[in-house]
This record gives C-alpha cells, structure tokens and sequence, in this order.
C-alpha cells in the first residue's frame, strides 16, 4: 500500500529547535516515508491526498498514560496523589476487570488519542491484583484494533503498599494496617515470567505494538525486581519505565528510606540508564539532575496531571540543558481528565512561564513540539519514529490549514501549540495506513464500543462506590501523613514549589 500527499507544507523540528515548514510532495511505502520533496513521481501511489493548504507533522507521542483509569475520568478533583490513589488504585476492595471490560476501556482511551492527534502512547497498566495474559491480551488487542502505534506494560508493586510512603503507619492504627498487610505484594517471579511471555508473544505485534517493564517506583518496587526488569528491558531492546519524584513526600521518601534521593538510589543500583523513562522529576536535585544527564535517560512531563494534583512542575529547562531527554506525556485519564496532546502541549508552553521572570528558563513553542513527537519516541526506544524523514516510521497527521486556529495565521509552531485542539486534522496515518480520517475512526465501530461500555458503567460503578467506602477509612492517615511530608524542609525550594502554607 502507498500514499502520495502531494502540495503541503511538511514541518521539520530541527536540531536547533526550529520549526520549518516547507512546501514538497511526501510518499508513503509500506509502513514508512520513501521520499520527501518537489515534483516526486506519485503515478503508481495507491492513494493520493490533495496537500494543497494543509500541514503535515509528525504524529503526536504520548509518552506516559495509564488506560485503567478511563473509568474514573472525570469522577475525582481536589486530592493530592496518595489520597487520590486510595480511590484510583484502592488497597480494599478493588475489582477483578474481565477482559472485555479492559478491552473497552482500552479502546476509548485510543479513539480520544487517535482522534486528536496522537499517533503513538506508552501505556503503563496496572491491573488488580495482578495483570492476566488475558487482560494483557485485550489491551493489546484495543490498541491494534483502533490503529494506534503502542508501548504498553505490565505494571508491578512488590512491596507492601502502606510501606512505600512515609509516616503513613505512623497514623494508620492497627486494625487498618493489619487489613492492608494482609492482602501481601505483588509475586516478582510469577511477574519476571509474565514480562517474558508478554515479550515472546506481543513484542512488535503488527509492526505497531511493543511491551515494556514498569517496576512501578523504586519505594514501591524491590531492588532485586528492579534489576530484573531492567535486565529484561536490555535483553529486549525495550524501556524500563517508571515514576520518580512526582510529589514532595516521594522528595521525602528518599532520605527517609534509603538515606539518599531517590535518583541517587536509582544511580547507586545501576538502574539509571538511556532506556529508562521517569515520570514526572519534579522534586529533584541539582545533583539527581546530573546523574540524570550523565545517563541520558527521560522523562515524561505530565504537566495538566501535575497541576491537578497539585504536585508541583518539574524544572524541565535544567534537564534539558544537563541532557535529558524530555517527553510529554498526558497521565492517568482520572488525573488529567485527558489524553489529548493538544491539551498538554499548550499547558507545557505556559507552565513554565509563571516560575520565574527569566524568560531563559521558559520554553518555545519548537521545543514543546520537539517534547511531544521525537522526545517522546525516544522515551519507548522507537528509533526512526517521531519525525518526518524518509526511511522513517509513517506516523503523521494532516492538518488544514484554513480553519479558525489557524486564522489569521502567523508562526506555525505557536499556533500548533497555543491554537489548535485536535479539531483541524483531516488525516491521521499509523504505520502508512490512514487510521482516522475527518473525525472518525476508520477500522471501528466506535459509537458502538461507547454504548457497549456506557451498558457495563452502571454495574462496575455500583460496586467501585462499595470499594470507595472502604477505602475512605484510610482517608485521614493519608491526609495526615501529606501534611506531615509538605511540611519537611528538604532543601529544595524552587519558586512555584512550595505553598505559601508551607513556607
């Protein structure tokens, strides 16, 4: 199969941070970019799109999601995170999902993504107790089914969840404590032998679909399980994923479990390297910052999740000048609400700017783009993916330009990142295939995947509210030991961190 685009300006992010858009032709070959330029010689292309007033840019990246929590959306606000996990991922009482139930909750996180714009996720999945081959199956089975490109896991927490957060025990009484003891961790070898069945049969599924390790966070995670995982992740040419640093008591997790920050902990045991992704780094050092470079690892901004949460903003002009690799990423559907890019790229160009006066410190408009496609890639190990280039992966959007977010139109990038929501899109190619076309989803049915899932809500809802209730008893103890960990003075106090409360 091969698609001519003929007469569009194509957008090229340059190594200097440029976006250049240029007028040329553009033919698609199989699942990759053949040729870019004038006058290219489209006759014997299958399909031919008229380029003529449109932008054609590379796919967006969403480089840190979690599908599970699609079913929460819109259900929680005013929690900082280790409350509102109380209810997102519940100690009591949580839910085993039947495959199906995954499947559609899968699928309506990737007809939103599809639909505005996003051509590629990274989706950690967690699931209760424990994630099945068939649960496994049916995210990878949504995924393939839509058309987007996916990097998807199977996430772990092996140690006991009241003891990967500070002062909670010191608030929890007994009979509380013994309740969540007892439901025990999460089994590291039975899950080391889950990753490497999920390797041998879903790695590269349709050119399109690859599995990843998430040891869910170095407090939450055994050491030993860590470098297994990430031994597995070398072996597999896969990243090694987890979450770093996301609120100022993980700042005080560090010191308190381990004597050293947690990126010095992840440093210490060999697990900071150029595959591994850490969501969030907001809370670090000028030293974690460095080792953080030195191994040129990446994170994922998740700046609408972060301020929701109310966790802070990560110093992302520091990282990037140590040499970090940044990627956007939208987060859980129950903390962001979202997964549109769109979304995101726009909180990420403005985030930065009320910290501090030095506009040094601010971010252009190329850079978040650059964050949102290629930095993204990078962060799943997605070599030749992310950009617009021949030989590259064919993951791009068509755009028109003759809409209202782009009227009157100035510099391309700004209006990308400040104007547009998803809504001009004409096309969204995955793999050289055109997956949505004007709004719809092209390989399913999507009105009926949404009834289908709004027929299942009613059930699983009536039985999350019970598992609410009693979760809600650990409500005070979580609130306490917040409290607690925001008042610590770790040393770190950048502008825009620290309530006014606290200080």
């Amino acid at each position: 199969m091969s698609i001519a685009i003929t007469g569009a300006e194509i957008l090229v992010l340059d190594a200097d941070h440029g976006a250049k858009p240029f007028t040329a032709d553009l033919l698609i070959q199989g699942d990759r970019i053949i040729a870019i330029g004038p006058d290219l010689d489209l006759s014997q292309a299958d399909q031919t799109i008229d380029g003529r007033g449109k932008l054609v840019m590379p796919g967006l990246v969403n480089a840190h999601m979690h599908s599970p929590e699609a079913l929460y959306k819109g259900r929680y606000d005013n929690m900082p995170l280790e409350v509102w996990m109380l209810y997102a991922y519940p100690i009591l009482g949580a839910q085993v999902l039947s495959p199906r139930l995954v499947y559609l909750r899968t699928a309506l996180c990737a007809i939103e993504s599809l639909k505005s714009g996003t051509t590629c996720v990274t989706d950690d999945v967690y699931e209760s107790p424990h994630q099945t081959p068939e649960q496994l199956d049916a995210v990878f089975q949504a995924y393939d089914d839509v058309g987007l490109r996916a990097t998807i896991s199977g996430h772990i927490v092996d140690r006991p969840f009241l003891d990967t957060i500070p002062f909670v025990r010191d608030f929890v009484g007994p009979d509380l404590a013994a309740q969540a003891d007892a439901l025990g961790t999460g089994d590291a070898k039975a899950w080391l032998a889950h990753c490497k069945e999920a390797f041998t049969r879903h790695h590269g599924r349709s050119g399109r679909l690859n599995f990843m390790v998430a040891p869910s966070a170095p407090q939450r995670c055994t050491v030993d399980l860590m470098q297994a995982a990430m031994e597995l992740a070398e072996a597999h040419d896969a990243p090694f994923h987890t979450h770093i640093l996301e609120t100022k008591m993980q700042a005080v997790t560090g010191p308190e479990f381990y004597g050293e920050t947690l990126i010095a902990y992840m440093h210490r045991h060999g697990l900071l390297r150029e595959r591994t992704t850490i969501a969030h780094s907001i809370w670090v050092t000028d030293p974690d910052i460095e080792l953080m470079g030195d191994a040129r690892c990446s994170i994922a901004h998740n700046v609408i999740s972060n301020q929701k949460l109310g966790a802070g903003v990560a110093p992302v002009r520091r990282l990037l000048d140590a040499g970090v690799n940044v990627a956007l990423g939208s987060d859980g559907v129950s903390t962001s609400d979202t997964t549109r890019m769109f979304a995101v790229m726009h909180a990420a160009g403005l985030i930065h700017n009320v910290q501090t006066p030095d506009t040094a410190y601010w971010l252009s408009a190329p850079e978040i783009l650059r964050a949102a496609t290629s930095g993204g890639a990078k962060s799943a190990c997605l070599p030749k993916t992310g950009t617009l280039e021949a030989g590259h992966k064919a993951d791009m959007l068509v755009i028109d330009l003759a809409t209202v977010p782009f009227t009157p139109r100035n510099n391309i990038a700004n209006h990308l990142v400040y104007c547009e929501t998803g809504s001009s899109i004409t096309h969204a190619i995955v793999g050289g295939q055109i997956m949505a076309q004007d709004g719809t989803c092209l390989h399913v049915d999507e009105a009926a995947l949404l009834a289908e899932l709004r027929e299942e809500m009613p059930a699983f809802l009536a039985q999350h509210t019970k598992t609410e209730a009693m979760n809600q008893a650990f409500e005070a103890a979580f609130w306490q030991a917040h409290k607690k960990a925001n008042a610590c003075d770790i040393g770190l106090h950048r502008l825009g961190q620290e309530p006014a409360w606290l200080q």
